[in-house]
């Protein structure tokens, strides 16, 4: 009953906004110069979002911003209203994950949804494709279909993100991703290193492992890892004389571990060789200054292949994960590997300690999803946004 009300609850509050939004469609105009970036889990400007707001400095267009940290966090009566009314006159609105406010807003015509997406490449079916899986999801987002325009970061994916998202093939354009075209620039290189080292100078003369997993669980607010698969004191006893491990916890998961929803491992006791990196907001930073990633059904696999550097897949549960009852992938696993695969800890040892590039695989893999990343993509991207 209790739960019962709180759906109630809940749905006549989306309601009210709707209402809201119509009223303010009903008395104000379309603005054609209005730009509204709109994030449900970020607090700061980053990722795609901030590529296409910096290319718009000094243009004539009005750019707004409408973030809040967590989909689970209420914005105030004050931040609604203003949520409304800057839905409801920009042009466009952009976006890089789901937002709850979307399915509930009334689109006006010549109005347009764009999704930049948070990560490029086509990995876990996301959307309506984890239909396929015989995953219990629940309901799919249904402000999905309310996208005018998507993009990606290859040609070949296009099919991925039309079929998760519900829409026409031609609805999606494969401009890169804004996001990538830093790695083509030497000079955001090295500001990178040379600011981090600034910051944590005791990590200068140590080569970085960067674990970066995804986490487990069907939605977000259920985020989990399975802890019990590291064996800390092994990776400490082999690495710690040249190493430093760095974790970058998925933001959904880290989320949880701060709401005490998940027991995270303690360090203490390993002298600064684990460092916990979760807030530290851009993770294209840590993926520049590490030595090797370690990671497994992240999307970081796309942008990390720009770096040419070692990285290692951690898939201790990978038939769960990509099983017909899991999560399930867009291609076979293989297609996605251009490193070493380990499925327990011995085999996780083995594979930092090798260090292996394999040049033909990456190669294969930039083709297949990163093809139209190339340095040029929030050009492109602007240019599709704004003119189609």
């Amino acid at each position: 009953m209790k739960r019962l009300i709180v759906r109630i609850r809940r749905k006549l509050r989306f309601y009210i906004f709707k209402i809201v939004c119509l009223a303010i469609e009903c008395t104000h105009a379309l603005d054609e110069q209005k730009i509204c970036f709109l994030s449900d889990n970020r607090e700061v400007m980053g990722g795609n979002l901030k590529s296409i707001y910096d290319a718009l400095e000094g243009s004539s267009y009005q750019r707004v911003i409408e973030f809040k940290r967590d989909r689970r966090v209420r914005r105030t009566l004050k931040e609604k209203l203003s949520l409304a009314y800057n839905l409801s006159t920009s042009r466009y609105i952009l976006l890089e994950d789901l937002s709850t406010a979307i399915t509930y807003f009334p689109v006006r015509k010549h109005q347009d949804i764009v999704q930049l997406w948070h990560g490029p490449g086509a990995y876990k079916r996301f959307g309506y494709s984890r239909k396929k899986t015989g995953e219990k999801i629940g309901t799919i987002h249904r402000g999905y279909k309310k996208y005018t325009k998507v993009i990606t970061s290859g040609e070949k994916i296009r099919w991925c993100y039309a079929e998760a998202f519900g829409l026409p093939l031609d609805k999606v354009k494969a401009t890169g991703f804004p996001r990538t075209d830093d790695f083509y620039h030497q000079d955001y290189l090295d500001h990178v290193r040379e600011t981090f080292y600034q910051n944590y100078p005791e990590l200068k003369d140590k080569k970085i492992i960067l674990f970066a997993p995804t986490y487990r669980g069907v939605v977000p607010r259920d985020a989990s890892y399975d802890f019990s698969k590291l064996d800390l004191d092994a990776l400490y006893e082999k690495f710690h004389q040249d190493y430093v491990i760095i974790f970058k916890w998925h933001p959904a998961l880290y989320n949880n571990i701060v709401m005490k929803k998940v027991k995270a491992p303690h360090f203490e006791k390993y002298h600064g060789f684990y460092r916990d990196f979760s807030f530290y907001r851009d993770i294209q930073e840590l993926l520049v200054v590490c030595d090797t990633l370690v990671t497994d059904y992240s999307s970081l696999i796309f942008d990390y292949v720009l770096l040419n550097k070692p990285i290692v897949y951690y898939t201790y549960d990978l038939e769960d994960y990509t099983g017909y009852n899991g999560r399930g992938l867009y291609f076979p696993f293989e297609t996605y590997v251009y490193g070493e695969v380990a499925h327990n800890m011995s085999e996780l040892i083995a594979a930092l300690s090798k260090g292996n590039l394999e040049i033909e695989k990456r190669k294969v893999f930039f083709e297949t999803f990163m093809n139209a990343c190339d340095g040029k993509a929030t050009k492109r991207a602007v240019q599709y946004i704004l003119r189609g």
